[in-house]
């Protein structure tokens, strides 16, 4: 769900697998996402961006994507589908800036920086570039700014990142009580917590150090929404405003989307992004079976097309790597994320019946569903390689070492539980995989002595649904990884009892005590390295004592790409294909 980004150099496959040779990433690649991302300096921020080697302008990419947007509202962007769109069309304070060997550094995106920080990190001040607009050509100043962070106190927004409002104005779901109808009641943060002294000016003041803000800033719910009657509030899910290279022309939720170039764009204020198509041709409701054979096919619309977020059909993956044209073809990473299957705390409340579930999953099976080693590698724990202080070989249940799940061990606990025949509703999504990894899963929960209830949900609407407290399922499964390569972005989001509500990423309801103190008492660890060990120890106890989602795999990603698409490459930030550096041919 969440976002990753790091510093590792990924380019697409060379040559076909006829030799039989696994070229998949491995956790060595990992490992490498795993390092801080330095703060570039205010040089490194000033755009144009790096001009992309052998780059034309002109053209429409075709883009063939599986779900149609749920949100269109910066505030309300968490899933890893917006993103990418996100970087097309908004702007926030700063950004990560990749260069071609994979190396990322925050810089300024609408600021002249990444942050100029006092006060021992309790004070951040930013400063606003000159030449920045919206869509419409009026001037990004800093009420803007001060409007776009302000509107998350709203209630209306329930499914953005909630890192900054936190950090200002109090943990869990207490911050909306800073500000709970937003500014559209006339009302601001007082200015000793956001300061705009002058239109140039954004000063932030926290109660805590704080060094984490230039990371959160790149995140697209912080992106810049104006201060003026174009924030239509709950409308403005449909009808945002860009910032970005290219606008919206026209957009027909479940069909089709039409980006072209927004003109009030200047690319001299901008280090990161590139304008090089003229726009984009979106259309939904591909399955990656359909999109990686047109891809494959390279026959008209094709050559020119990608996919922001459809991944090389898994049944398809030996089809492409073995084919000589396809397989030069293709772009690969290792992603931050840990699909896992989540338990519904206010419905299984015994932890036998959670421990039952998680020996009983086939891991295996399930990675194979998914592209085998193309596509992922079983997990143990809840934290991916691409996280700091990652741990190598942890695997408490035996995911690792019994990769086929241990249905006896799993029916001996549902009938200590007193269980045994157990009804149980398994939420799943209406897409090929998830459909096949359904079927999977009901077979290996059904030896292990549960009674199976399966339920297909829409794959649009996934999260939202997944993320209402009374969702009305037991078990489902999420894909979560770091917003940036620190475990304060997995653990605290996810485990969190402090922010339950509807919209958090809490989805498996843990609320325990002791989970809940340790996440207070260790987000003040100003020293990353001390920090960093505290959080890999509370990440055991989350997954030995508690066990509110069991691990199943780290993702990769493998995409297919058309011949006549330039500068593609693996992005750290989106962890899909780079939207920033694409272009066509001819």
């Amino acid at each position: 769900m969440a976002l990753a980004a790091g510093s590792l150099a990924l380019t697409g496959c060379s040559g076909g697998s006829g030799s039989g040779q696994d070229k998949s990433q491995t956790d060595k690649d990992a490992a490498a996402q795993a390092k801080a991302i330095p703060m570039g300096t205010a040089a490194d921020s000033v755009g144009p961006a790096v001009a992309v080697k052998d780059a034309h302008s002109g053209g429409t990419i075709r883009v063939y994507q599986r779900d149609s947007y749920n949100h269109l509202d910066p505030g309300q962007m968490y899933v890893s589908d917006m993103k990418a769109l996100s970087q097309l069309i908004f702007r926030g304070l700063t950004s990560f800036k990749q260069d071609d060997k994979g190396n990322a550094k925050v810089v300024g995106d609408l600021a002249t920086d990444a942050g100029q920080m006092s006060d021992g990190g309790k004070t951040w001040k930013y400063t606003l570039k000159d030449g920045i607009k919206f869509e419409d050509g009026t001037p990004i100043t800093s009420k803007d700014i001060r409007h776009s962070i302000e509107r998350l106190y709203a209630k209306f927004i329930t499914d953005g990142p909630t890192y900054v409002q936190q950090w200002l104005s109090g943990g869990g779901t207490t911050y909306r009580k800073a500000l709970p109808d937003g500014p559209y009641k006339g009302d601001h943060l007082p200015k000793t917590v956001l300061d705009t002294p002058d239109a140039k000016t954004v000063i932030f003041h926290f109660k805590q150090p704080n060094s984490q803000l230039p990371y959160a800033l790149t995140m697209p719910g912080y992106s810049a929404v104006p201060d003026s009657a174009k924030d239509t509030k709950d409308a403005y899910d449909v009808a945002p405003v860009s910032s970005g290279p290219y606008k919206i022309a026209s957009f027909k939720s479940g069909k089709a989307m039409q980006l072209v170039r927004n003109k009030n764009w200047d690319p001299k204020t901008d280090a990161m992004r590139h304008q090089y198509p003229d726009g984009y041709n979106i259309t939904f409701n591909h399955q990656a079976s359909d999109s990686t054979k047109r891809l494959m096919a390279d026959q008209g619309e094709a050559k020119n097309a990608i996919s922001f977020t459809n991944a090389v059909d898994p049944t398809l993956t030996k089809n492409v790597l073995d084919n000589a044209d396809a397989s030069k073809r293709l772009v690969q990473g290792y992603q931050p994320y840990v699909w896992q299957m989540n338990f519904n705390m206010d419905r299984i409340k015994d932890k036998k019946i959670r421990d039952a579930i998680t020996y009983a999953l086939p891991n295996q099976q399930i990675v194979r569903v998914n592209g085998g080693s193309y596509g992922g590698e079983i997990a143990g724990g809840l934290l991916a390689p691409t996280v700091a202080g990652y741990k190598k070989g942890y695997d408490p249940y035996g995911k690792i070492s019994h990769p086929n799940g241990e249905p006896e061990k799993a029916k001996k606990l549902l009938k200590e539980a007193g269980k045994t025949g157990m009804k149980l509703v398994y939420a799943y999504s209406n897409t090929e995989v998830r459909q096949k990894e359904a079927v999977v899963i009901e077979d290996a929960l059904t030896k292990a002595g549960f009674n199976v209830q399966k339920k297909e949900v829409d794959a649009a609407s996934w999260y939202e649904q997944m993320g209402k407290v009374k969702n009305g399922f037991d078990i489902y499964m999420t894909g979560w990884g770091q917003d940036w390569p620190d475990a304060s972005t997995v653990i605290p989001p996810s485990y969190d009892g402090t922010t339950i509500q509807d919209g958090s990423s809490n989805y498996s309801h843990v609320n325990d005590k002791h989970v809940n103190a340790e996440i207070a008492r260790i987000s003040k660890i100003t020293d990353v390295a001390k920090a960093t060990a505290e959080w890999q120890k509370l990440h055991q106890y989350i997954v030995e004592k508690v066990n509110p989602a069991a691990p199943v795999f780290y993702t990769k990603m493998l995409q297919l790409y058309g011949s006549n698409i330039g500068g593609a490459r693996y992005n750290l930030d989106v962890s899909y294909i780079d939207p920033n550096t694409l272009f066509l041919k001819k």
